[in-house]
């Protein structure tokens, strides 16, 4: 029998021996091995473990194929969910009034559907949809209809005739993708700076989301401030330490708990993996100079009940945060995870996909007995 893997923390651990999240008896969750995840899992060419190699057991690595507009640097990559995420990215035509022509748009589309709302993921600043590599599969795996969405500018779209990457191009975009394939009302998640792109769009955009998920939510920044004001010479040197493997590990160091030297280099080849693509400097540099999001002022305009969850040892954004978000939106509830940094999704990835599970079926339920009472 396979000795459990052991990664760094319990609850990525839990993607690869994994606990469930929506256990049948949720009095004793019981640890099995997740059977999709297995699927994913491929241990390189001869196992180290003494009980394998004394039988002479061999593993072969299963060869993911890989998107030919991905960076060839994505081969680098170690981490089997990571690897796995990334052979499902896709490209779709997304028409804009922006661009005269469309925006081959990058996307992981679901493997199912469901009757319940779809849930589509965002990502952070200057993030890609891999971010959601740990957290993903879980949520398929419980039945939900997932996307995870690349925001126009980051992640691996084709932006080679670039278009505008200020806050109202990025929202256009991704009213035209959901408009386009998603086209029922969306939970809509997001993480970081992902959660001011959210709340924009709901608020412009109300009937295409029907709930949404702010993580360790970065909504109180007013946009780029100074850095609107640069000269582009300074920006484009600004952008260039931005994309750097030092300055990328130290902000793992800020985001994480306790994060190896190995996982950190990893985590930090899948987080730059969008910025090799010779297009991302001048729309980073577009966006910033665009001035950002500043999306303070419509906090109070969110009309979609909303969950927020938020790591309780987040060295980026104060929790405090959390708790002033929680009394502006209208209608909301809130969950801090412990032991967790600035990213949950990816730190602790079965404690937000039982978080997010349970805040759609308490809405669903409320639907129905709202219906039943009509």
């Amino acid at each position: 029998m396979l000795s459990p893997i052991t990664t760094r923390h319990g609850d990525i651990h839990k993607c690869l021996w994994f606990r469930s999240p929506y256990p049948t008896n949720r009095a004793a969750e019981q640890c099995y091995c997740h059977p999709r995840v297995t699927k994913m899992l491929a241990l390189t060419v001869t196992s180290t473990s003494p009980a394998l190699a004394s039988t002479g057991a061999r593993f072969k690595v299963l060869a993911e194929k890989f998107p030919s507009f991905l960076p060839k640097q994505v081969d680098n990559i170690k981490d089997p969910l990571a690897r796995k995420l990334a052979s499902r990215i896709e490209r779709l035509p997304v028409h804009v009034s922006f661009s005269e022509n469309c925006i081959m748009s990058s996307v992981v589309k679901p493997s199912i559907q469901s009757k319940t709302s779809p849930v589509v993921l965002l990502h952070g600043f200057d993030s890609n949809c891999l971010e959601w590599r740990y957290t993903y599969p879980l949520l398929e795996e419980a039945g939900l209809e997932t996307w995870a969405v690349d925001i126009l500018g980051w992640g691996f779209s084709d932006l080679e005739r670039l278009p505008p990457c200020n806050a109202a191009s990025k929202r256009e975009h991704l009213y035209q993708l959901w408009k386009s394939y998603i086209k029922r009302p969306m939970i809509l998640v997001g993480p970081s700076l992902g959660a001011a792109v959210a709340i924009d769009f709901a608020v412009h955009h109300p009937d295409a989301v029907q709930n949404l998920v702010l993580i360790d939510a970065s909504v109180y920044t007013e946009g780029t401030g100074n850095l609107a004001k640069l000269p582009r010479i300074v920006a484009y040197a600004g952008v260039y330490l931005l994309k750097s493997i030092p300055l990328r590990l130290y902000v793992n160091v800020l985001a994480f708990n306790n994060i190896s030297l190995s996982t950190s280099l990893d985590w930090t080849n899948v987080g730059r993996l969008h910025c090799l693509f010779p297009w991302w400097e001048n729309a980073t540099v577009n966006f910033m100079i665009s001035g950002g999001y500043n999306v303070s002022a419509q906090i109070d305009q969110v009309k979609q009940k909303t969950l927020i969850i938020w790591g309780e040892d987040d060295q980026i954004i104060s929790n405090k945060l959390a708790v002033r978000l929680h009394c502006e939106l209208p209608d909301a509830i809130i969950h801090q995870i412990p032991d967790c940094g600035h990213l949950p999704h990816v730190e602790r990835p079965s404690s937000v996909a039982k978080l997010i599970l349970e805040f759609i079926r308490e809405n669903c339920k409320v639907e129905a007995e709202c219906l039943s009472h009509n």
